[in-house]
């Protein structure tokens, strides 16, 4: 039923998904550019309405009373910022518990503007042995996908530049296109 629910308000919000969900039982999803909270929403929709279910990163303050079960349902894995470095090792956790999870992770950490992308996604993929997908919500063209499946190397900071490269090249747009850069070293 949700599968359909998300269709139907894709279609009414105008949006199009324009691939299926990731082939692996396990595979980490970039979601870039990461502009607005409503980037969740989008994704969301996305990938319900293609048959798929992403797992998204959600600080474990939200995981309270009757929002825990809610947050769960949603597809948020519980993770406790507070401890720094650990955050990857969390997911991996989690990850290496689940039979099925597509993570959904946002590269740049925030949503306001950085010339930092964060490796943590890197981290997970390569400890758990899982693929990385580069997806994509673009809000020039109202296209969202999971995107191609990028090769992971031992560099992370070659892949980042690589993987931005690629964003770069793609053109993709975010809500708000003041916030998204692929790095002063591409342009």
């Amino acid at each position: 039923m949700r599968k359909y629910i998300c269709k139907f308000l894709m279609w009414v919000f105008g949006w199009k998904a324009v691939e299926p969900p990731c082939p692996e039982k396990k595979a980490i999803i970039l979601g870039v550019p990461h502009t607005s909270a409503l980037d969740f929403l989008v994704s969301y929709m996305y990938y319900y309405s293609v048959g798929g279910r992403a797992y998204v990163m959600v600080k474990k303050e939200f995981f309270w009373g009757p929002l825990g079960p809610i947050m769960r349902w949603m597809g948020g894995v519980p993770v406790d910022r507070s401890k720094g470095a650990t955050v990857a090792k969390q997911v991996i956790d989690a990850m290496n518990n689940a039979e099925y999870m597509h993570m959904a992770i946002a590269p740049e950490g925030t949503r306001k503007k950085t010339e930092n992308w964060k490796a943590g996604f890197h981290t997970i993929a390569r400890a758990c042995d899982i693929p990385v997908y580069l997806g994509y919500f673009d809000w020039k063209t109202k296209t969202v996908g999971r995107g191609v499946k990028f090769e992971l190397t031992d560099d992370a900071k070659a892949d980042i530049k690589r993987i931005r490269a690629y964003y770069k090249e793609k053109g993709v747009v975010g809500r708000h296109p003041e916030m998204f850069t692929t790095g002063s070293d591409l342009d």
